[in-house]
């Protein structure tokens, strides 16, 4: 779907925040319902910008500020047909998310995060899960731990955040444009899970054994729950084995980005691909 905004290739250059467009990008940034109602959302930034390009993502518009970003370092950001808006620095402000950043702002057409979707290049897929995360500043960390260790597949349960949250892809730093990823109900995941022979470890308190003496060498799932509340009973009664990472001081979990690094490392430590 296409923002309602009349002709786009009539505009060379807008100045003013005021300008009709320029209102509808302002709410694809500020509010998810604009987001999934258009299939649109913005990117920020060079970096971001190339890593969703190279995921395989559509740029439908890019707007840039001259006196941050040239027309010279537009040409060579992308080579895909698309509009392109050169913005004053007042429209720029309006849609900048950070305070710092290189003066290209890209708007994109959003991704289907759908199970059926994923696909694994090898027979013992490692995948991380997590339950209903809802600080965009964790679903970020949890993204760029599963590319550091370019696992197969991060899948979301039950998701409580528009993964195109602004704050999302800044705090992944578009590692969500790096990762596979899906999501579904935690009975939809569980399904795909046996379906496909995916052993499932959970990181809980409750009849757990400490993560390091388990075998993740197989096809593997390792789901993590919020700090608050933990995983639901519907991920514990599915669990293959609950495991447990030892705490030596005087609480009793961590954050969850942090967790699941553990966990994954250790598997790829087991999988001998460090």
């Amino acid at each position: 779907m296409s923002l309602n905004i009349g002709n786009l290739m009539a505009f060379k250059q807008i100045t003013s925040a005021k300008n009709s467009y320029i209102k509808e990008l302002v709410l694809l940034k500020e509010k998810s319902r604009a987001r999934k109602k258009s299939g649109l959302f913005l990117i920020e930034g060079v970096r971001e910008i190339g890593l969703a390009i190279k995921g395989g993502y559509t740029i439908d518009t890019l707007l840039f500020y001259p006196e941050l970003f040239s027309e010279e370092q537009l040409n060579a950001l992308t080579t895909s047909q698309h509009n392109t808006i050169e913005i004053s620095k007042e429209v720029y402000q309006k849609l900048a998310h950070r305070e710092t950043t290189e003066g290209v702002i890209a708007v994109a057409k959003a991704n289907e995060f759908s199970l059926i979707n994923l696909s694994f290049k090898n027979k013992n897929p490692l995948i991380l899960i997590a339950e209903a995360p809802e600080k965009p500043g964790n679903i970020g960390a949890l993204l760029r731990t599963a590319d550091a260790a370019n696992i197969d597949a991060v899948i979301i349960a039950n998701p409580k955040t528009d993964l195109y949250n602004p704050n999302i892809i800044r705090s992944s730093v578009g590692c969500i444009f790096t990762n596979q990823i899906a999501t579904g109900t935690t009975s939809e995941i569980i399904q795909f899970l046996k379906e496909n022979n995916i052993n499932i470890y959970c990181a809980a308190l409750q009849a757990s054994k400490n993560y390091h003496t388990q075998d993740y060498t197989k096809p593997t799932a390792l789901v993590v729950g919020t700090e608050a509340t933990g995983l639901s009973e519907e991920w514990l009664e599915s669990s293959s084995q609950n495991i447990i990472i030892p705490m030596q001081g005087e609480i009793d979990s961590m954050n969850v980005s942090v967790a699941a690094g553990i966990l994954i490392f250790e598997a790829k430590r087991q999988r001998n691909f460090l």
